[in-house]
């Protein structure tokens, strides 16, 4: 992480994650994008360079849908304009009635310094870790994701 004077900067090699929000006025819709995100994320999983992974999170009663996947870094991100799938299925929420919005998030640090001011070393989680070695002897705190 960068940060100047004190102030949080944004690290974009650190990582992104983008959310995009679908508000739809009709359930067969949704239903329909929710089809769409299945069959999209087999394709960007096999194209996209840095896809790390996606998940919906779904309102059934206020009919939206909240998509975030999350990126290595952010020049992984435009690997999405490569998926002829994605492209072609950007356009069908329009055309099913759901209004969109997206926005990305990028990385500003190591939780204890972004709301303690703690100094720490920043290391993205959404980057694997360096191998560890048994050196110091103490117990390292972070979980491996398997």
């Amino acid at each position: 992480m960068r940060h100047r004077d004190g102030v949080l900067e944004m690290d974009p090699a650190g990582g992104q994650v983008v959310v995009t929000r679908f508000e739809c006025t009709a359930l067969i819709g949704m239903l329909m994008i929710i089809a769409l995100h299945l069959r999209v994320k087999r394709d960007v999983r096999r194209n996209a360079p840095g896809f790390l992974g996606i998940r919906l999170l779904i309102d059934w009663r206020r009919r939206t849908i909240l998509s975030i996947s999350l990126w290595q870094d952010l020049s992984s991100v435009y690997a999405m304009g490569n998926v002829r799938r994605h492209v072609e299925a950007s356009r069908l929420p329009g055309v099913l009635g759901a209004t969109t919005t997206c926005g990305m998030f990028c990385f500003v640090g190591d939780w204890r310094r972004v709301m303690f001011g703690s100094v720490v070393d920043a290391r993205s989680p959404l980057h694997q870790a360096a191998p560890m070695s048994c050196q110091s002897g103490k117990e390292d705190h972070h979980a491996s994701a398997d």
